[in-house]
């Protein structure tokens, strides 16, 4: 769950932090609660299911400093699943940001952004809900409204603010080409053969992608997210069911490494998605042990 910097905040990432209106800054300029750093790794199509509902799928999750507060950043809906991909945030789904304090096992703050359904003009209402304490990991408790506003706009309330709409240009940089000779030398057990590639051959595989962003900004002043905390945060995206529960869809928060080591092992990733990172060190130790 901790986080590590990436070298820089790309076009994307900046439209976004200008939409709520907190300057752009270099990687170089952030500054975490952590000495570690501040901004996590891709998700982008982690398995396979990946693209069977884009709205569902998180692809990028950031968490640094702003001015006196903490920023939490959540992309989803890339269009990079084509045919799949549908405009705006899913209405019966919730996007959680989960923060665990001082290395605890589970997450005492949870904010939970939930959406209406689009109108006529593509505009869905927007709900913030904050869970402290015991609640924080629980899917029944309702929490405790902070805001409401609409997609494409700013709302604000005692420390809070949000944004969250679409399309913003993905931040993220990869060149796949490069990733599957990776992958390749994982999985057959060598070492990754780069002798043919050239750097002036790299290319952006996600340029010209979008994706939706939800902006959260939370001042120094909360009595959690002060100066100095040790914080782990991951993100969520869960379904509303037909009993009246809640399913977790996806996960992200954790380094990139369902994609490099296990791609195609589908049997760990799906199952991996849908629980708490609590449960990861023993299951993966159960798969080991076959």
């Amino acid at each position: 769950m901790n986080m590590t910097r990436r070298v820089a905040l790309k076009a994307g990432l900046g439209t976004a932090l200008s939409a709520i209106g907190l300057p752009v800054l270099r990687a170089d300029d952030l500054r975490h609660h952590r000495k570690e750093g501040s901004v996590p790794m891709s998700h982008h199509l982690d398995t396979p299911l990946a693209a069977q509902n884009g709205q569902l799928y998180i692809d990028d999750l950031y968490v640094f400093s702003g001015d006196g507060s903490t920023v939490f950043i959540v992309d989803a809906n890339s269009n990079i699943t084509g045919v799949y991909q549908k405009p705006g945030f899913h209405p019966e789904a919730r996007y959680e940001f989960k923060v665990h304090f001082d290395g605890a096992e589970f997450e005492a703050l949870t904010y939970r952004v939930s959406f209406g359904e689009a109108d006529s003009g593509g505009q869905q209402a927007v709900r913030l809900h904050a869970l402290t304490g015991s609640e924080a990991p629980k899917d029944s408790p309702a929490g405790e409204l902070v805001l409401e506003g609409r997609t494409g706009e700013r709302a604000s309330a005692g420390g809070t603010r949000i944004w969250a709409g679409g399309r913003i240009a993905d931040p993220f940089y990869i060149d796949l080409s490069l990733l599957g000779k990776v992958n390749g030398a994982v999985k057959n057990g060598t070492a990754v053969d780069l002798s043919a590639w050239r750097p002036g051959d790299a290319k952006n595989s996600f340029a010209g992608t979008t994706v939706e962003s939800i902006v959260l900004e939370v001042s120094h002043q909360h009595p959690q997210l002060r100066p100095g905390a040790r914080i782990g945060v991951w993100c969520a995206t869960k379904l509303a069911t037909d009993a009246g529960g809640w399913r977790q869809i996806n996960r992200a928060g954790h380094p990139m490494m369902w994609p490099i080591f296990w791609p195609d092992d589908t049997d760990f990733s799906n199952p991996a998605n849908t629980r708490h990172p609590s449960q990861d060190f023993q299951r993966r130790r159960q798969v080991h042990r076959r």
